[in-house]
């Protein structure tokens, strides 16, 4: 850190043109002979404790000086009037400096206030009032290396503590990847005209912050509290910490949740408790950590939802979307989950983030590509943002945990490849292209570097390397802003595709596509805060899934895309809305489901519904439509309203509702027909999204 004055040259302008120099408080009882110095001396010493060298001439190690030309006015105000530096962060410095010099006595001239000007020469890098700046270089020499130990010796005390300015709402740290807290911000990503892009997410809040002003907003909602519990209650995170080149802040959290599944007359409940960090170091660097220990138990359908998603090893679940779960009590659950990621931003068209945690591609609640839905995963991410395009590139490894895929008591390694190119084509209209591959750890493969080329297509690559060594599937997305308040928006995915397959007319299993198709309307009805979405999604039999075990589109006994695999259709409509603190959701969710009458299994009959079923097990090759198998109508109604109690940290406070209606076919040993009217009270540091519609 360089040492924080010079050596100032300070000359009055015509000096001999009046009686008396200005006169600071101090240099009220010396001798008027003595007044010049004194007043030189006072402001040496003033702008010496206040003067801050700018980030950016410390960096660039800049060697020279900056003149100024002040006056102190007939009612002995400082008024800065030039100044000449070659760096415009030193000519701001300046004038902020001296517009904090307190106003003095001002100079006389025959006994009348007058005004009177002064040049003033600062010297860089900055040293001690009183140091002769001409002194010898061999003066200099000798005196280097005390200098340098004094100043080592200064190093901790120099060392600034500076008040936290919500730092996060201009770094490259990830959103959390909330769907009502995205909401918020939403209107304000898809005005017509901007050139930006709204499929990639989670988003960093450097490029949501350039259209919505996250600071500016959250003051709306800060209550007047003076008190340290008051503001770390309401207000603000509980750690803040900001010095010159370093921020962080650092939280604890909850998810606790009492209530009760009345149908099957269980007492369910969630206890989260959790630390959560954040933080930058310079201005490209920053980090987030969250760390979670849970216990919990469900309403019924959850937890045998939960218990069917099983891993090899003992273990009695995998909570959706946490992780895998060990027994606590009799009936309940212990699970830690760990999520992080790091993230670098070289340039404002570069942004590399590694990690451990969720992604996911769309404008929609599903998506038919990649989503949040499955547990974390590790990843190393390349977000391109250039022109009219947004490319991302991402690697992710996963994990199957079956027992038919487990190995020497490990679980199974795979790794996909994914990019997506999303291209404004005017100011209303965006497509997007999407591909991913899979491919696993046979034959000590590995993380394969055919798949690092970033623009490469993977199809070809796949080809080459062997195709039933990898699983490929490609997609493309649109969405059309009719106005600033209403948007639509779609997805296809398709899963190797066969064109004979799919224009044959025979609905021949190979026809393995999905689409999405969805609308938004934001301040719907002209009412502030309201957000109305429907969405519309029909997945074929097969889509997803492979006939070798472990390449299909999974992680963790959990579908990477749609919630409920494939062999479905459904509607959804949700309504969002926030005033001031306050906010409610409501989501209504009709479908179809094609279920398998038993477990994908050897020598089973496969429907398709399941992506972890052997395609090879199929009952047919054409005729295959969706809803095939145990055929199962679902309702899922969902009702959620509470009170915003900090919005730093997202704590909120709220009751649920959720009425879901199940009803196959034909009943089986674990698909039956059932309803769950289940009710909750809770308290959640809302960090992720939490799926309970399946």
């Amino acid at each position: 850190m360089l040492v924080l004055f010079a050596c100032v040259n300070l000359h009055a302008q015509q000096a001999n043109s009046f009686e008396k120099f200005p006169v600071f408080p101090e240099c009220a009882s010396v001798e008027i002979g003595a007044l010049e110095n004194c007043f030189n001396t006072t402001v040496q010493h003033y702008i010496f404790e206040n003067f801050k060298v700018p980030q950016i001439v410390s960096e660039e190690n800049y060697t020279g000086s900056i003149t100024v030309f002040f006056e102190v006015n007939k009612e002995g105000d400082f008024r800065l009037l030039y100044t000449d530096a070659i760096y415009n962060e030193l000519k701001e410095e300046a004038q902020r400096v001296f517009e904090s010099l307190p106003t003095i006595t001002p100079a006389t001239y025959n006994g009348k206030p007058a005004y009177v000007q002064f040049t003033l020469q600062i010297a860089i890098p900055l040293k001690a009032p009183g140091t002769n700046v001409l002194a010898t270089k061999e003066a200099a020499q000798e005196n280097s290396s005390e200098e340098k130990i004094a100043a080592l010796k200064n190093e901790y005390d120099q060392i600034e503590k500076l008040s936290y300015t919500n730092e996060a709402y201009r770094s490259n740290v990830n959103i959390p990847l909330s769907h009502h807290n995205y909401s918020l911000f939403d209107p304000a990503l898809n005005r017509v005209g901007q050139n930006n892009h709204t499929a990639q997410k989670p988003y960093i809040y450097a490029e949501v912050n350039k259209y919505y002003n996250f600071e500016a907003e959250n003051a709306k909602l800060l209550k007047s509290k003076t008190s340290w519990f008051g503001r770390k209650f309401w207000n603000e995170h509980m750690v803040q910490l900001k010095t010159k080149d370093f921020w962080f802040t650092l939280d604890p959290g909850v998810d606790l949740q009492l209530g009760k599944d009345i149908d099957a007359d269980i007492n369910t409940y969630n206890n989260t408790r959790l630390v959560y960090t954040q933080g930058g170091i310079g201005k490209n660097f920053n980090f987030f950590a969250v760390v979670y220990e849970s216990q919990g138990r469900f309403a019924d359908y959850y937890n045998r939802y939960s218990e069917s998603l099983k891993p090899d090893g003992g273990n009695p679940a995998i909570i959706p979307g946490r992780g895998i779960a060990k027994r606590f009590n009799e009936d309940a659950y212990d699970y830690p989950v760990a999520t992080g990621h790091i993230s670098y931003s070289p340039s404002e068209w570069f942004n590399f983030q590694l990690g451990h945690g969720k992604q996911f591609l769309g404008d929609g609640y599903r998506s038919l590509l990649l989503s949040d839905n499955a547990t974390p995963y590790p990843f190393f991410k390349i977000n391109t943002n250039i022109w009219k395009l947004k490319y991302t590139n991402t690697w992710m490894s996963l994990r199957d945990v079956r027992p038919e895929a487990t190995e020497e008591r490990t679980f199974r390694t795979k790794f996909i490849a994914n990019h997506y190119l999303s291209y404004n084509v005017t100011k209303r209209l965006n497509i997007g292209l999407f591909e991913s591959v899979i491919w696993d750890n046979r034959n000590d493969r590995g993380f394969d570097f055919n798949y690092v080329n970033p623009v490469i297509f993977y199809r070809a690559i796949e080809f080459s390397t062997g195709s039933r060594t990898g699983n490929a599937l490609i997609g493309l997305t649109a969405k059309y802003k009719f106005t600033d308040r209403v948007n639509v928006y779609s997805q296809v995915i398709i899963d190797e595709f066969s064109s004979g397959a799919v224009f044959g007319g025979e609905s021949s299993w190979k026809n393995k596509l999905g689409y999405q198709i969805g609308a938004k309307y934001y301040d719907a009805f002209s009412v502030k805060g309201l957000y109305l979405q429907a969405e519309y999604n029909r997945v074929r039999p097969y889509t997803y899934s492979h006939n070798t075990i472990v390449l299909n589109y999974g992680h963790n006994n959990q579908p990477l895309a749609h919630t409920q695999g494939a062999n479905l259709s459904e509607f959804i409509a949700i309504a969002r809305y926030q005033k001031g603190r306050w906010f409610g959701d409501v989501k209504v969710i009709v479908a179809k489901r094609g279920l398998e009458f038993q477990p994908p299994a050897p020598e089973v009959d496969y429907f398709g519904g399941s992506i972890y079923g052997d395609e090879e097990n199929r009952p047919f090759n054409n005729g295959v439509a969706v809803g095939q198998g145990n055929t199962t109508d679902f309702f899922h109604a969902e009702l959620q309203a509470g009170y915003l109690i900090n919005p730093a940290t997202n704590l909120k406070v709220y009751s649920s509702v959720i009425f879901r209606d199940f009803k196959p076919l034909e009943n089986t040993a674990t698909v039956f027909e059932n309803q769950t009217t289940w009710v909750n009270f809770g308290i959640r540091t809302d960090l992720f999204n939490w799926y309970y519609d399946f």
